[in-house]
């Protein structure tokens, strides 16, 4: 069977066309850029407020601690059995009159 040009030519046609459309320069992939990043969230927070000087819990007015009278050395020196026993008995006096006063004064702080 013998091709006419009729036949022929349209062929060729179509090679030469389809064999242009891999001459064509490619284009670059398309590439996704990514999206920006949002800024930082900058938290802005109120500057600490000083905490409070501590709260003085022993009065100035606290008096010191008596000199008790009831020593190792003054109830070594003791003359006798009842000056031991005075001795003794005047530094409960005082010891029981400063443990009020400390209660109080620990009564007061809490």
């Amino acid at each position: 069977m013998r091709l006419g040009p009729a036949v022929v030519a349209p062929v060729l046609v179509a090679l030469l066309l389809s064999g242009c459309q891999t001459l064509r320069p490619t284009l670059a992939p398309i590439v996704h850029a990514a999206p920006p990043k949002p800024a930082p969230v900058r938290v802005v927070r109120p500057p600490p407020t000083p905490a409070p000087p501590p709260r003085r819990c022993v009065p100035k007015s606290l008096p010191p601690e008596p000199r008790y009278p009831d020593t190792d050395a003054a109830l070594r020196n003791a003359g006798g059995a009842a000056d031991r026993y005075q001795l003794i008995a005047a530094g409960r006096l005082l010891r029981i009159d400063r443990l009020r006063v400390l209660e109080k004064t620990v009564a007061g702080c809490r």
